[in-house]
């Protein structure tokens, strides 16, 4: 008999995949690989376009305890951050320190379901990726602090060619396909060590 493996992965439109030609986003990817590789999961792509941490801090026990009876193994990965790094009226979306914040208050709330946190990927926009890059390190030490595994990408991503100019042919924010494959890549090889 097969496990009840089930995982949400609820973040912003990187998880979504938006811009992937395929609909599968890096999520859908991983997922693909697990089953082809005989460990069945159902997957739940939790992705909203424009979320912030705030936002996902807001809705995630509502959008994951339906989905992870405590019947199954039910497990979460969260990943978020571009958004908060976004400027509208010349002020990040969230404060560093608030993104912070709502990032190891959804951490701890998901404990029981041995979350994974997926740092945010690289941009098209130099400055915006100086922020990101930023919050990108305070997650990893926040996670770690935590005993929650992380997942950097934005310094593999940053410095990928082929990504940046994907990223910068597309909408300045989000991958083609190609991208969400070396999303995907750099997610499983993290997941190995």
């Amino acid at each position: 008999m097969q496990k009840d493996i089930r995982i949400c992965f609820i973040g912003d439109s990187f998880v979504a995949g938006v811009g992937d030609e395929q609909a599968l986003g890096w999520s859908g990817r991983l997922c693909r690989e697990a089953n082809l590789a005989s460990s069945q999961v159902t997957y739940y792509n939790l992705g909203i376009r424009r979320n912030t941490s705030v936002d996902v801090l807001n809705r995630w026990q509502a959008e994951c305890e339906p989905r992870l009876p405590g019947s199954c193994d039910g497990r979460i990965v969260f990943s978020f951050g571009v958004n908060d790094t976004s400027i509208e009226d010349g002020q990040p979306r969230v404060a560093f320190d608030a993104s912070v914040l709502a990032m190891q208050k959804v951490l701890t709330a998901a404990k029981a379901y041995s979350p994974i946190l997926v740092g945010p990927p690289a941009v098209a926009n130099s400055a915006q990726n100086g922020r990101i890059e930023l919050l990108s390190k305070a997650y990893k030490q926040a996670a770690s602090e935590m005993s929650v595994p992380f997942i950097e990408l934005y310094s593999h991503l940053s410095q990928d060619q082929a990504y940046q100019e994907s990223v910068a042919n597309f909408d300045g924010s989000h991958p083609r396909q190609a991208g969400y494959n070396k999303m995907a890549s750099i997610i499983a090889e993290s997941g190995k060590g």
